[in-house]
């Protein structure tokens, strides 16, 4: 039973905002004699060194410094980036997770530790295990040092970037002679939470000691922080779009009277699938550790280990309110909008007397991502001119499950039978608002006349479960040769690298109390706790929705009903397998075969790099040029057992069976590339620079569609009604993106901590990756939506009048299958929505309802997408940025931004589901304002970002967008002494909010209600 807790909203104290903008009020004037050294910390020093590293780079590189050891400018390293010129970031539950740089999405950044390549990975709630994309809230930054930001490609540089290559820099015993320790301890509020700790810790250490001949060093950071987190947001689960007049997606003729402003014919319109409001209650546990050892027996030879460890634990507790819209024969009105894709304003439904239930889907999800990393270096000065660098790793990272029985996610069905009507409002609000009518008389309950959980029922079970194993062996010796203005360096890599998913199918369900949900009562007293999800929104408008919803702890509900449906007609379980089940032969039915994906490269790597220095027309030049070649080897093992049949259980509802785990599919592939690069850069003046960077980088296609699986199988009704059956079919050849790029830039560094940039940038990618549609068959996968039953069933509904949908065809076959139960056959039908639910979502008695294909049922033709090949863009954008303190007032500002263009939109009107499209597309935008003056340092910071296509493909090959967000956060810290300090931290301190949407701004896709969050911390310094 879960325990109850209050779902009321913690008061937001609003002044905590106005701390940071007194302190830009404050005096500030320089107070030094003269002859007394000047020392800058704190944030101006931080930028300082960023500047510097931007000023001596060769090539476009930006940087963000540590403000001093163990401090770094943001608790989160992704949030520290999108104040980067270029660089901008998705975020997850409120948090930087993920970078985009200059239009290239998370997959095309790499990102490295110290020069070594990172394992990837996550596989929360049941998916993921295909991204390369690093997830940036696995590490803490008390440890970084910096992260530098290369936009232009070199080549000493691990490839695997398109959009940049992002280095993390951890700090070094040696690099500060002494004693030196950093304690500190934080107090987290966020304000979205709920039923977590108000107040939860994060607490950080930091000890390195190096003897005063610097030969000997030790350093140790440390972090764990605690995060309770909630959310609230609605979803549409898709959005199905046609062509009014030939796409029949309400199944009722064009020219029904229900239509208000309908669509001329051959104008685009589209019908919601559903709407559901989501909350969901988190728990983040981070944990972050990095011993180093580094000793210099002699001057010139340096040797350093060093040992990494990370771990990111999440639990979450998730509960729907759903209404779907049932369509066909249930319409009584539609009405559109002006919109080119006509969308709906309002739809209303009314069941014939009947009930459709109301959706509270109760779901937990549990999931533990760790990351170790072991590395030596050896550095060795051989003289005055040559040097050497000698770099070994070993790095791991696994995501695994840590539900009951090693389920990741327990996705329990719950409904309430009670609606008899219902409305909906889509266009023109912000999310969409529904009401309905209800009436708890008509099925089993307590029929109270009160919706509480006396009218619950299950419905389905599913568990999901993956996990996701990845290793990285990288071994790198590098060398440089001094000569009179210049050097040469040369290197050689082998980086192994090995990545397992394991997954577990889970669109395969656990019948419970039916998909109608037909046993209301069922759940014992106190199993929920009733909420006001209607009143959980702060900042969306939900109308007239309803307001009740309910919680309750899915793990306690599942182990109740596993002991509840036990009968050899459910076999209810919570776990991955369930070897108890027959089907009629005696065959076990493997309903959730463990599938497996495992992915191979190795690959081998050699480069050479000239440095050089000279003057043309007497300005000092600085060219570097190189060449890199790569070979890769690629094996690809898939275990996933193919599809054996699907079990159709009412009009649109199926499960799947595999066939048991067999022989391994492997398949190989190898590519080699050849990667030039040129930067030059040119001092016109002492403080004026200009650039030049020519180079070709590449990077590698997802680890997903590398795999020799077939998966993604779907069907959604009969063939017989134009359903089509669909798989994807990955594919192993992919090569990988290759672009080749031009970079110009001036910047001018007119004080010490002040500049102004200005760059324009060219990106030539192909090997972009599209879809190829085949139609084929696949195995031995019948179809009998589409066989002699199904056809037989059409047939006797058209003799008799009636329209062929798929309600009705699934009820004619259901009664043609029982003719000891229906003996006057087909005559039976009685077009009623009592005998629909009985043989269809009521349907209590699987045996009697479910078809499985037989003989007598063709081989299913599918709708089979392949990634290939196939597409190639050309980008080009403008960065614009400046930095600037005056003088000794200790105020500063920083500002900067991106735009990006190219050829690769997604067009909305077109409703080919392969279009291709760059995801991450967006300009960006920063406006920092700064203080740093009489033991105070503050920063007032706003971010923005453009509208971005997310994602393509949605649903019914829709794309998603996010719309434009904007967000402020704030720092403050006050030095009390020296050594001693206190910190105020707000992030999106004015609660913005996310949405997304697909073809049209009225199809809304989800809409987040997101809070702030502060951290006030204390830090001593020895």
């Amino acid at each position: 039973m879960y325990k109850t807790q209050s779902f009321k909203k913690k008061m937001l104290v609003t002044a905590v905002a106005s701390v940071a903008m007194a302190s830009f009020a404050m005096p500030a004037f320089a107070q030094d004699e003269e002859g007394t050294e000047i020392i800058v910390t704190g944030i101006r020093a931080s930028l300082e060194r960023a500047m510097d590293v931007k000023r001596n780079s060769s090539g476009v590189v930006d940087s963000i410094n540590a403000e001093d050891m163990g401090k770094f400018p943001d608790t989160n390293l992704a949030e520290s980036l999108q104040r980067i010129t270029g660089v901008s970031i998705d975020r997850s539950n409120g948090e930087g997770s993920k970078v985009t740089v200059r239009g290239f999405g998370p997959e095309y950044n790499m990102v490295t530790l110290n020069g070594r390549s990172m394992p990837t990975g996550g596989a929360y709630a049941g998916g993921g295990g295909s991204s390369r994309a690093f997830d940036f809230a696995n590490l803490a930054s008390e440890a970084v040092s910096a992260v530098e930001v290369y936009k232009t490609g070199k080549a000493n540089i691990t490839t695997g970037g398109i959009g940049s290559s992002i280095d993390i820099k951890t700090t070094r015993p040696l690099d500060n002679a002494g004693f030196k320790a950093s304690v500190g301890a934080k107090a987290v509020m966020d304000t979205t939470n709920r039923t977590g700790d108000d107040l939860t810790p994060e607490l950080s250490g930091l000890v390195s000691w190096a003897d005063d001949s610097e030969t000997i060093g030790v350093s140790l950071t440390a972090s764990y922080q605690e995060r309770d987190s909630g959310s609230t947001g609605v979803t549409v689960n898709n959005w199905n779009v046609g062509v009014w007049g030939t796409d029949n997606i309400y199944s009722v003729s064009s020219n029904s009277t229900i239509f208000t402003n309908a669509p001329a014919a051959g104008e685009l319109f589209s019908r919601p699938n559903d709407v559901r409001y989501v909350f969901s209650d988190q728990e983040r546990d981070r944990t972050n550790a990095q011993l180093t050892f580094q000793y210099r027996p002699v001057e010139n030879v340096t040797a350093t280990l060093d040992y990494t460890f990370a771990e990111k634990s999440v639990t979450e507790h998730r509960g729907e309110v759903t209404t779907w819209v049932q369509n066909g024969t249930n319409l009584t009105s539609v009405v559109f909008d002006n919109s080119t894709i006509a969308t709906p304003v309002t739809i209303t439904e009314y069941y014939g007397g009947g009930v459709k239930d109301v959706g509270y889907s109760q779901q937990f999800r549990a999931q533990d991502d760790t990351l170790e990393s072991i590395g030596f270096n050896l550095e060795w000065d051989v003289n005055d001119q040559l040097s050497l660098n000698v770099d070994l790793h070993d790095s791991s990272l696994e995501s695994l499950p840590q539900g009951p029985n090693g389920v990741g996610d327990i996705d329990l069905g719950v409904g309430a039978p009670t609606k008899t009507g219902a409305k909906w409002w889509f266009s023109g609000r912000d999310i969409p608002s529904w009401t309905h009518t209800l009436d708890d008389t008509i099925k089993p309950g307590n029929r109270n006349g009160v919706m509480d959980e006396g009218d619950l029922s299950s419905s389905v079970m599913r568990m999901n479960s993956s996990l996701q194993t990845t290793d990285v062996t990288q071994a790198k010796v590098d060398a440089s040769w001094k000569f009179d203005e210049g050097r040469f360096d040369f290197g050689v890599e082998r980086k192994e690298m090995s990545t397992t998913s394991n997954y577990y199918n889970g669109n395969n369900n656990q019948i419970l109390g039916g998909w109608g949900a037909d046993f209301p009562g069922e759940f014992g007293a106190g199993a929920f706790e009733t909420i006001n999800v209607a009143g959980e929104f702060d900042d969306y408008d939900t109308g007239l929705s309803p307001a009740t919803g309910f919680r309750a702890d899915a793990r306690d509900l599942a182990r109740d009903l596993v002991q509840k449906y036990n009968d050899p007609a459910h076999l209810a379980y919570i776990g991955l397998e369930n070897t108890a089940q027959k089907d009629a032969n005696g065959n076990v039915i493997t309903r959730n075969s463990k599938s497996t994906d495992t992915i191979e490269e190795d690959t081998d790597a050699v480069y050479f790099q000239l440095a050089a220095t000279g003057q043309v027309g007497g300005h000092d030049v600085d060219v570097l040029t190189g060449v890199r070649y790569e070979v890769t080897d690629q094996t690809s093992i898939s275990g996933t057992p193919l599809l054996d049949y699907f079990v159709w259980e009412s009009d649109n509802d199926f499960s799947q069976v595999s066939l048991p785990s067999g022989n391994k599919t492997i398949d190989t592939n190898d590519y080699d590339a050849l990667l030039p690069s040129l930067d030059v850069s040119v001092k016109l003046t002492d403080d004026l620079v200009t650039r030049f960077a020519f180079s070709k980088t590449i990077a590698r296609p997802s680890l997903g569609l590398l795999s020799a699986s077939v998966g993604g199988y779907g069907i959604a009704g009969s063939t017989l009604i134009a359903a089509e059956p669909g798989a994807n079919v990955n594919n192993p050849h992919l090569k990988p993106l290759e672009s080749t790029n031009f970079d110009v830039s001036l910047e001018w560094y007119f004080d010490d901590a002040s500049y102004l940039s200005a760059g324009f940038f060219e990106k030539r990618v192909i090997n972009f990756i599209g879809n190829e549609e085949i139609q084929r068959t696949i195995g031995n996968i019948r179809d009998q939506t589409g066989g002699a039953r199904a056809q037989a069933a059409a047939a006797a509904l058209r003799s008799r009048g009636f329209t062929v949908d798929e309600v009705n065809l699934y009820t004619m076959m259901a009664i043609l299958k029982n003719p000891t139960t229906y003996p006057t056959g087909a005559a039976a039908f009685d077009n009623t929505l009592a005998q629909k639910d009985l043989l269809g979502e009521g349907c209590k008695d699987r045996a009697t309802c479910d078809f499985i294909p037989d003989s007598s049922d063709p081989l299913m033709m599918f709708t089979v997408d392949s990634p290939v090949n196939n597409r190639e863009a050309k980008l080009h954008g403008v960065e614009l940025a400046a930095q600037h303190f005056f003088g000794e007032t200790g105020f500063g500002v920083m500002a900067n931004y991106t735009l990006v263009r190219g050829d690769v939109k997604f067009e909305n009107l077109n409703l080919d589901a392969n279009q291709f499209a760059l995801l991450g597309l967006s300009d960006t935008a920063n406006l920092v304002l700064m203080y740093d003056n009489y033991d105070i340092e503050a920063r007032l910071a706003y971010n923005w970002r453009d509208e971005f296509l997310a994602q393509t493909g949605w649903g019914s090959g829709n794309p998603r967008y996010v719309e434009a967000y904007s967000q402020i956060d704030m720092n403050v810290t006050y030095h009390i002494i020296e050594n001693l300090s206190v910190s105020l931290e707000g992030i999106n301190v004015t609660g913005e909010d996310r949405r997304d949407h697909a073809r049209n701004e009225n199809m809304v896709i989800s809409a987040d209600d997101l809070g702030a969050r502060y951290q006030v911390g204390v830090r001593y310094t020895f």
